[in-house]
């Protein structure tokens, strides 16, 4: 099950990258990270645009309230989100 902390600068939950996907999807869990499939090339921070473009779209929220808090060179990530609950962010990803 993924796991979603409560920060007093925002939710964060950590994801695995597959970059240079056929689609973005989510498409599963590994351990305690969301598995993300990106269509982006992992070349001069596509994947890491892709991953912010791809979350904001599935919470409904604007680019700016989500960022990469950790692992910007690697696969996983450690996602910052501001603006929603722990709750309202597993119910919009349907976890």
């Amino acid at each position: 099950m993924v796991t979603i902390h409560d920060t007093p600068s925002g939710a964060t939950f950590a994801v695995k990258v597959h970059p240079r996907a056929k689609r973005n999807a989510i498409t599963g869990e590994v351990g305690d990270a969301l598995k993300l499939s990106l269509t982006a090339p992992p070349i001069e921070g596509r994947a890491n645009e892709a991953c912010i473009e791809f979350i904001a779209n599935l919470l409904k929220l604007p680019r700016s309230s989500v960022t990469i808090a950790s692992g910007h060179s690697s696969r996983r990530k450690v996602i910052r989100v501001v603006g929603l609950s722990t709750e309202e962010i597993r119910r919009r990803i349907r976890m």
